[in-house]
């Protein structure tokens, strides 16, 4: 018999109340199968409510005011991003950024990644898949809606553990018994097919509307991951460069739908696009978010202490209500530097900031100025002042970063700068230049102009640097240097100008040389002692 272990036993000193013995009497929760587990609408909507919150999305969640999120193991591993005040205490994050990490000294931090996807996901997603077609009380197109949102989430899932590990066991059944349970590792090539047919499997089955009008999966979701996946594939280590002109075509589809648009500024300062993306939840450009609310558990409060360096704890504002902060995801000089002097977004109190006002504890006025520059995005006035947490989605896919893969894939797939490659681009472009009260001077024409004389590649390469520019808090930035296996420049000289090297044999900003085994992290040696058949990774 193939059992669900629910793990419930019924223990009363030396006897037996009446409610065990009906208890005893009936089939034990620990006997019961998934069969009969899923037997009712409610079962089915649970199974898959779960993987909002404990699965892939949790790797975006502020887990740790310490260290942030499992998502940014990718932009430490650059060397482009920095835990500025608690790395000492956080070793493993000095090993990522000076390639001093192993299979044993992170295997904590490759554990995490590991819970999230595969048993927080992957392993219900396949639950849900297999038993919501014999639930009653649903009809056969609430039940489709349902197990397009698993198959997302198994995709979704799927698509981090391939950009991390590599070859990873493909596994797309619950595990009910013992066999198996020691899987090999599959070929990414793969694992990408199968991305690819659950994505389309979801398309096909997920309302076309906004995340953000019910704040379920919709199909513009599972077509971003589907076009990203596919811009991925292009590159390296895969390089099946037919894929562009996928990519293209899904983020054409996306775009041309009209449901989503970019944010527009309503003024140059505190409602900026940028500072609108700080505050609101339910704009068109949010593609996918994790959702929180600050009156329930799912709230993320630990963020807002990490918009502070911990510099600040002995001067706190008036009326703050924490007493750590930590400057958990500090841009590098080099990032800093790729934006141009005019850009907005590199401009205080946008994407970061270095210096505050306020009322201190004895009353007076205090306007400090940090020795680092601490991240504006994260700084939330409510969780700080008044409830403690945080009720800030957090956004993971963005129509911003649709129309990038529209412009490098379009590009790609015909060889060739063209007219929508180069409006694509000079859309998130534009934004960072032309806003009331702009002084750079920049318009839009100026933007296609510059754009219209390039070559292919060098456009290419302007994708690249605008990916860097625009998606920081997407924390794209480790998977663009692994499918292109180029490492970006910038410097205090010229700064706004990002020229790119090969990644192999690049220095990073902590003085570390990469090698091709840097390119992928190492599964955890946990991991490989729990499972005989698993191999490491080369190099580690």
């Amino acid at each position: 018999m193939k059992k669900i272990f629910l793990g419930l036993l019924c223990v009363a000193g030396l006897t037996v109340s009446t409610s065990c013995t009906d208890f005893l009497e009936e089939t034990p929760r620990t006997e019961l199968t998934l069969e009969q587990y899923f037997r009712t609408a409610e079962h089915a909507q649970s199974a898959v409510n779960k993987l909002y919150r404990d699965g892939i999305t949790y790797m975006y969640h502020p887990h740790s005011v310490f260290y942030g999120k499992f998502i940014m193991y990718g932009p430490f591993m650059s060397g482009l991003y920095d835990d500025q005040d608690y790395k000492g205490q956080e070793a493993w994050i000095a090993w990522m950024q000076t390639l001093n990490h192993n299979a044993y000294n992170i295997t904590g931090q490759m554990d995490n990644i590991m819970e999230r996807t595969y048993r927080n996901t992957i392993a219900r997603a396949n639950t849900a898949i297999k038993y919501i077609p014999n639930v009653s009380g649903l009809s056969e197109d609430e039940k489709n809606t349902l197990i397009g949102e698993a198959k997302f989430f198994r995709a979704f899932s799927y698509f981090h553990l391939v950009k991390i590990f590599g070859d990873m066991p493909l596994i797309l059944e619950p595990y009910e018994d013992l066999e198996g349970i020691y899987a090999e590792r599959t070929p990414s090539e793969e694992i990408y097919a199968q991305i690819i047919k659950d994505c389309q499997d979801a398309i096909a089955s997920l309302p076309d509307k906004k995340f953000t009008d019910g704040y379920r999966i919709t199909k513009p979701v599972a077509q971003t991951v589907l076009a990203s996946a596919y811009l991925q594939m292009s590159g390296y280590p895969l390089q099946k460069t037919e894929n562009y002109k996928n990519a293209a075509d899904v983020a054409r589809a996306i775009i041309n739908s009209g449901i989503h648009s970019l944010i527009k500024h309503e003024d140059g300062d505190q409602r900026s696009a940028y500072n609108i993306m700080r505050t609101d939840d339910d704009s068109p450009e949010y593609i996918f978010s994790r959702e929180y609310q600050s009156s329930s558990s799912a709230n993320n409060g630990a963020l807002a202490q990490m918009s502070m360096p911990n510099s600040m704890i002995s001067d706190l504002p008036k009326g703050i209500n924490r007493s750590i902060f930590v400057n958990v995801y500090k841009p590098s000089d080099l990032v800093l530097n790729a934006f141009d002097p005019t850009d907005l977004r590199v401009q205080e109190k946008q994407y970061w900031y270095r210096n505050l006002s306020y009322v201190n504890s004895k009353d007076e006025e205090v306007n400090v100025t940090f020795n680092q520059t601490a991240v504006w995005r994260y700084y939330n006035e409510k969780a700080l002042y008044e409830t403690t947490e945080g009720d800030k989605d957090i956004a993971i896919l963005r129509y911003a970063e649709v129309l990038l893969i529209a412009a490098e894939a379009i590009a790609k797939s015909e060889n060739a700068v063209t007219e929508e490659a180069i409006r694509y681009l000079a859309d998130v472009r534009e934004r960072a230049f032309v806003y009331p009260g702009s002084t750079s001077g920049i318009t839009r024409s100026d933007i296609e102009a510059q754009l219209r004389g390039l070559s292919v590649d060098r456009f290419v390469q302007e994708v690249w640097a605008e990916r860097l520019r625009e998606l920081v808090f997407e924390y794209r930035v480790w998977d663009d240097i692994q499918r292109t296996r180029m490492y970006p420049q910038a410097s205090a000289t010229n700064p706004g100008t990002v020229e790119w090297v090969p990644v192999i044999g690049a220095t990073n900003p902590f003085g570390a040389k990469y090698e091709e085994k840097h390119l992928l992290f190492p599964l955890s040696d946990n991991e490989i002692q729990r499972n005989p058949s698993l191999t490491q990774n080369p190099g580690f």
